[in-house]
């Protein structure tokens, strides 16, 4: 729907703080994204779309719900990819429309570095919202988005429960009201993203009949120092219950 908060592409509200002449790209008219958001959810498709800023956000759970009200209520699972900066009125409407938050934790470290400086305090304090999102109802499901951020999900889930820079920093890290525990990041990327693929009842968490895809890792990550999270190593790699990856 939008472009990327970096190059001040996010459909903002109101204008970028350090280029006020800018309020972000939108890639079609409303109408035209609530013409194929109707047309796609009438035919049984579930939609996945691109949203970074708190315009493009608001749009497309609009469109969704437009949907609703026209073709009727289905187990849909309609995505917002990325979700990353919203308003606060906004955050409830995931649940109730069950809208997955399809994110990326990487883009909170990553973007950190000047988010505040391109939008202030206020509005970096609905962006990426895990927390508020989950305390929702929200079905979050989280990835890596490669190539554009590292394919490691260590990385991602040191960004999850710390809010952090990469080097590590003095603090309760950016915004730690939004810090998740290991354990509902580790959720959102195997059972939450599962959700989002109607492939709960076949992968997403270790039980009797579903898929053996499983990693075992080099340390607990749910007992050790948070520096040390980003260093853990794969020794592991099982795909239907066969290794298909041992580190020497």
């Amino acid at each position: 729907m939008d472009g990327t908060l970096g190059s001040a592409t996010a459909m903002m509200f109101e204008p970028f703080n350090d280029e006020p002449d800018k309020t972000g790209l939108a890639q079609m008219s409303y109408e035209e994204l609530e013409k194929r958001v109707l047309a796609a959810d009438s035919r049984g498709f579930q939609i996945g779309i691109h949203a970074i800023g708190p315009k493009a956000n608001n749009w497309i759970l609009n469109a969704y719900e437009k949907a609703r009200e026209t073709n009727g209520i289905r187990d849909s699972r309609h995505r917002s990819e990325h979700a990353q900066i919203l308003i606060e009125e906004d955050i409830p409407r995931f649940a109730g429309l069950g809208v997955i938050a399809s994110m990326q934790p990487t883009h909170c470290i990553t973007d950190k570095r000047f988010a505040e400086k391109r939008i202030g305090t206020d509005r970096s304090r609905w962006a990426y919202a895990w927390k508020s999102l989950a305390n929702s109802g929200a079905v979050l499901a989280f990835g890596t988005d490669y190539s554009v951020e590292p394919l490691n999900p260590m990385e991602g889930l040191y960004a999850s429960v710390t809010r952090k820079d990469r080097k590590g920093e003095e603090g309760d890290g950016w915004f730690p009201m939004e810090k998740i525990t290991m354990e509902k990041a580790v959720e959102y990327y195997t059972l939450g993203s599962a959700y989002s693929q109607f492939m709960e009842d076949r992968k997403g968490m270790l039980r009797e009949g579903y898929l053996a895809d499983i990693t075992i890792l080099s340390e607990d990550i749910f007992n050790i120092a948070e520096e040390m999270i980003m260093s853990v190593k794969a020794d592991y790699t099982i795909a239907d219950g066969k290794i298909v990856y041992e580190r020497k």
